[in-house]
């Protein structure tokens, strides 16, 4: 009997919303270009859903999820630690422009600004990473724009901190990625009905 394997994906499961990129303990504005006047952390049901993969890796750990902060200096986690070993590809994971691709704090940091996300538009964050694409570069969904940098995390194990912004409001990198990508469920081998036996 002919079979098929189906990927079962988790359509019902609420969609993760919220984030940026910078640990509580990082000064506000130092993270991807000096975000001033940075505000706490929002729920926004306008994030659209246009990550194509995860930064890194195919479905990494998150040793560390998005943990809003109640005031601009509150504590909490203003991003996504995404398990990675130095010298991993970090891949854009939607369409943009290279925003920032420098140094903070002696940390390398990357950020993209997402095409056809509004105004302000929404913008994705990554440290430790060495970029590989210059400042001002078009990205496109799945290039690589730099690899994870052996030193420079606040994990226990290396990671890279995933986050995004729209203007100055931190909200939850996940929320751009579509369900299919968040909840992979298990293969299963179904049959596949009215096709005859060869």
């Amino acid at each position: 009997m002919l079979v098929v394997a189906l990927t079962v994906a988790a359509l019902l499961a609420p969609p993760a919303s919220r984030l940026f990129a910078a640990d509580a303990t990082a000064p506000p504005g130092a993270v991807a270009g000096a975000v001033t006047g940075a505000r706490p952390a929002a729920d926004d049901d306008t994030v659209p859903a246009v990550g194509r993969m995860w930064p890194v890796g195919v479905r990494p750990r998150v040793p560390r999820g998005w943990e809003p902060p109640a005031t601009v200096y509150g504590p909490g986690h203003r991003g996504v630690d995404l398990a990675a070993a130095p010298g991993t590809p970090v891949r854009a994971v939607a369409d943009g422009r290279m925003s920032f691709a420098g140094r903070v704090a002696e940390k390398g940091v990357v950020s993209v600004e997402l095409a056809g996300t509004g105004d302000p538009p929404l913008r994705t964050t990554y440290e430790p990473v060495r970029a590989s694409v210059p400042q001002g570069a078009e990205v496109t969904a799945g290039e690589v724009i730099g690899t994870v940098e052996a030193g420079g995390s606040h994990c226990t194990a290396p990671c890279v901190h995933w986050g995004l912004l729209r203007g100055g409001t931190y909200l939850d990198p996940l929320s751009l990625l579509p369900p299919w990508l968040l909840h992979r469920g298990p293969s299963r081998l179904l049959p596949v009905l009215g096709v005859p036996l060869p």
